[in-house]
């Protein structure tokens, strides 16, 4: 029997917003790098961060995460980080100006769906292009939901 291949730790998901899906319609998604000190690095290459409350958005001109929580190292001491500061997102500048011309103009909100690193070793947010959702549109994302369920459910019992 062939032994499970080990998951290479440099390509996995940190942190994810599952709630992004079902508050926001997203229309589209990308892939943005984060400038991050070595001590975030360490910290989210423990697993150890929250997306859940963030969101991008403008400040002097460049494109930022804000409110996004990543934990203090410990071994790291006086060198640490601030847990919740703004971070620089990288993206070409006809991209940034694309997104940004879209969420003042129409209305159009930059959530993060997940924060991950890739082969290389690269820390990545994936952003989605959002609109937000009426209480009615959730009510119906979630009747959606429920009838998949069932009707796998459903299938796995007759088949």
């Amino acid at each position: 029997m062939a032994k499970p291949q080990p998951q290479d730790p440099s390509s996995r998901t940190v942190a994810q917003n599952r709630r992004a899906r079902f508050d926001y319609f997203i229309e589209e998604t990308l892939e943005a790098g984060i400038m991050l000190a070595g001590s975030e690095v360490k910290s989210l290459r423990e697993g150890r961060a929250s997306i859940g409350e963030s969101y991008a958005g403008e400040m002097a001109g460049e494109l930022f995460l804000f409110n996004a929580y990543i934990p203090e190292y410990g071994p790291a001491n006086r060198f640490n980080h601030e847990t919740k500061r703004p971070r620089k997102l990288l993206v070409h500048r006809k991209e940034r100006n694309r997104l940004l011309g879209a969420v003042k103009r129409e209305g159009i909100t930059l959530v993060p769906l997940s924060l991950y690193f890739t082969r290389k070793g690269l820390a990545k947010v994936s952003l989605g292009l959002a609109k937000g959702k009426k209480m009615h549109d959730k009510r119906e994302t979630q009747k959606q939901r429920d009838w998949q369920r069932e009707k796998q459910r459903l299938l796995r019992v007759k088949g």
